[in-house]
């Protein structure tokens, strides 16, 4: 990291006040830092590495069954309580299963175990609730609407563990307050690089659009991309369904057709050397291919966990700032591992967009202190790399006084969550 040079007073004095702070009959004064960061943005460094794991990955799997159980748990509570009680659906595990795909069948051999773990409220004043259930069927519907190969009957073993959650974290929870449950931070950044947004949209384009084209392509895709100067690496794993791949020309054939499709869609977003790779552990001369029987690589060992996936933006970006905060199946009412992550990416992409051609790059964190309010973060920094003659006073004040407005809002995010309008994964 570049040294930071800070522009701005170390605090701030809001220019509005938050709900939070009519509740509480108070103004608040918000530890807003923007500092210069005399980095080199990554579009002008050398080498960048940017991974996407597609929705079928057991990692994805695992963050989309986590985000989907929160979810209906979510509802529940707002339809009989008319309010988000205590939960967090953030443990779920994937164990592999075993399978013997072959061309034009195969089986599944022992099915993949799933289990749900988390806590959650499971009763109020004494009336027990159905939680197990609602997360049991919001983890099937998942499953059936993501995996359209999948067996849901027979090519899985569904079992839920969530029990009651901490008293002392509920208590902190249940406060109209809305206060931090946890001493966390987020982490953001703007604007997306050439060589990142490649990498989102093509898993995207494939699992989306290509599938319809080439129903053989399962939905377990994950995207690698290297970019070396001017020139773009990339490297696609995408399991087959064997019951649509009769022999091995027909696979051959899908593999080019995949490639020569990817590599038409990605050369729209740039005009450094493209190079596309699919499925590079085949080895046609020994029989080795990637086959499934359910377009999903957890058939066949592979497990998968919440959090080891893509960060909230969609990607795995080791050249930027990340959080190794799983935001999946985390309450999306006061825990800070998911709020904070989200809203600091939309803080990022909202400074660079306020800064038009005259904010290069943006890195943002915020981090909470457990037992105080969701909007009065401990400490809120931005660090922005300018461009040359500018003037940096106007935007710092432009970019805290978006930072601050956000986190006046950041109570609108809840209801944007539960409705499945913001992905996290």
């Amino acid at each position: 990291m570049g040294q930071a040079e800070t522009l701005a007073p170390k605090r701030l004095r809001a220019g509005r006040i938050s709900i939070f702070q009519v509740l509480r009959g108070e103004r608040v004064d918000r530890n807003i830092l923007i500092h210069e960061l005399s980095n080199t943005p990554v579009e002008g460094q050398s080498v960048e590495f940017v991974e996407r794991k597609g929705v079928g990955h057991p990692d994805s799997i695992a963050d989309g069954l986590a985000e989907s159980v929160s979810r209906a748990l979510c509802k529940m509570y707002l339809k009989r309580y008319d309010r988000i009680l205590h939960h967090n659906t953030d443990e779920t595990q994937i164990v592999g299963g075993q399978s013997a795909p072959k061309f034009g069948g195969g089986a599944i051999l022992e099915p993949t175990y799933i289990l749900l773990v988390g806590r959650a409220t499971t009763s109020v004043n004494g009336e027990r609730l159905p939680y197990r259930t609602c997360a049991m069927k919001a983890a099937y519907s998942y499953l059936q609407n993501t995996c359209k190969s999948l067996d849901v009957d027979w090519g899985i073993v569904l079992d839920c563990m969530i029990g009651q959650g901490s008293v002392d974290l509920r208590g902190v929870y249940e406060t109209r307050r809305k206060l931090s449950n946890d001493t966390s931070f987020g982490v953001g950044f703007a604007p997306l690089s050439e060589t990142e947004r490649i990498t989102l949209e093509t898993e995207q384009f494939i699992n989306r659009k290509l599938c319809q084209k080439l129903p053989e392509i399962g939905e377990d895709v994950k995207v690698m991309t290297c970019r070396n100067g001017s020139e773009i690496d990339m490297t696609i794993a995408a399991a087959l369904v064997s019951s649509k791949v009769p022999d091995k020309d027909h696979y051959i054939s899908v593999m080019e057709q995949c490639r020569e499709n990817v590599h038409d869609f990605a050369s729209r977003f740039t005009e450094r050397d493209l190079k596309v790779s699919v499925n590079t552990a085949d080895d046609y001369g020994n029989g080795i291919y990637y086959l499934t029987v359910s377009g999903l690589s957890m058939e066949n060992g592979d497990d998968g966990s919440v959090g080891r996936g893509n960060r909230v933006n969609g990607l795995i970006t080791p050249m930027r700032p990340m959080s190794m905060e799983a935001s999946a199946g985390k309450n999306p009412v006061t825990h800070v591992g998911k709020l904070y992550n989200i809203l600091s990416n939309q803080a990022a992409q909202k400074i660079h967009e306020v800064g038009g051609g005259d904010i290069t790059e943006v890195h943002t964190r915020i981090l909470s202190q457990i037992g105080k309010p969701i909007d009065e973060p401990q400490a809120a920094s931005a660090n922005v790399i300018f461009a040359d003659n500018v003037d940096k006073a106007k935007y710092t004040r432009e970019a805290r006084a978006v930072f601050d407005e956000m986190l006046q809002s950041i109570d609108d995010l809840t209801m944007q969550i539960v409705d499945g309008k913001i992905d996290v994964f």
